[in-house]
């Protein structure tokens, strides 16, 4: 692995950033990003990439090769949780395990943004089809763990319906969001992606930075609670997200031999969603502790694979 990719990465200023925000945490500051704030940063990040992304598909043809991508984003999405679920089931409750391993089979839109960042250091691109990949990657995680908790647990009387949690995963707001700017991006002409591009573009970075701060700050808040459940759950949010990055970054090689796209691939098999999936299993299975997912997925699976994880994955699609 090339270490000067690491320390890149190390000391990038969105990450240094999420440092700050969780050293803020430690040292009992009262630095805070407002809500209301914290939430617009969110959806200008997933409209950008959303767009960006729709442009990109705009002058790229659809063949067989992302037919195939879009087909492993799913199969990946679909096997992930499945397998997750009983290795979790080992140590946790029903309800835990399916959670988790729903976290785990979807993806984190923000890690996908930041490695849109990392191939931009890196003087690559990626093709616009990866961000409709990512997005249509949320849902079966989510239905698949919700599945996998009734069917290990007949007595719970408060899952909903199958057909309400697919409803919620296309309809939650960042699903929504990256999905509609997509397609606005798609149909949009590059003229009129023109009069965006200062804001679409070049503020990017800037609101990156920000919102990794935040996600420090609420990461540093829960690391307490999650401690206390043993190293169990550390090692899982640790080797698992290795686990599937890696062999995805090589199996990928089959089907492209794009670099980018490749890692693109391996990045969204390799991250754990805590956006998606906490708001669809909040209404889908109320027993699940959030005081779990939430904190293996943010605060350390998401700083784990843009430290670590990016250059190994890198690597590996470049041998």
């Amino acid at each position: 692995m090339n270490l000067d990719l690491l320390y890149t990465n190390l000391t990038n200023p969105a990450f240094m950033f999420f440092i700050l925000g969780v050293l803020s945490v430690r040292l009992k500051s009262d630095l805070e990003i407002p809500p209301n704030s914290s939430k617009f940063i969110s959806l200008y990040l997933l409209f950008s990439i959303g767009f960006k992304g729709g442009q990109e598909l705009a002058h790229s043809s659809i063949g067989t090769e992302i037919i195939w991508s879009v087909v492993l984003g799913l199969v990946a999405a679909s096997i992930i949780p499945f397998y997750t679920f009983f290795i979790l089931k080992r140590k946790l409750s029903v309800e835990d395990a399916g959670a988790i391993a729903a976290s785990y089979g979807s993806v984190s839109a923000v890690t996908f943004v930041t490695a849109a960042s990392f191939l931009e250091s890196q003087q690559l691109n990626f093709g616009g089809h990866m961000v409709a990949i990512m997005a249509l990657m949320e849902a079966p995680a989510i239905v698949i763990g919700v599945i996998l908790i009734r069917q290990f647990n007949k007595g719970d009387k408060q899952s909903k319906g199958i057909g309400s949690i697919i409803g919620h995963s296309f309809t939650n707001g960042s699903v929504l969001l990256i999905l509609g700017s997509l397609v606005i991006g798609f149909i949009a002409s590059d003229q009129q992606a023109q009069g965006i591009k200062p804001f679409t573009t070049d503020l990017f970075k800037g609101f990156l930075a920000l919102f990794l701060l935040d996600m420090g700050i609420q990461s540093g808040r829960k690391l307490n609670d999650f401690f206390k459940q043993g190293w169990f759950l550390l090692i899982f949010a640790l080797i698992i997200p290795l686990v599937n990055g890696c062999f995805i970054a090589l199996i990928s090689g089959t089907i492209t031999a794009d670099i980018g796209n490749r890692f693109m691939l391996a990045v969204l098999a390799a991250s754990a969603s805590y956006i998606a999936v906490p708001a669809a299993i909040k209404i889908a299975v109320p027993k699940a502790n959030p005081g779990l997912f939430l904190p293996m997925a943010l605060a350390v699976t998401f700083p784990f694979n843009i430290t670590f994880g990016m250059p190994i994955y890198f690597y590996l699609v470049n041998l």
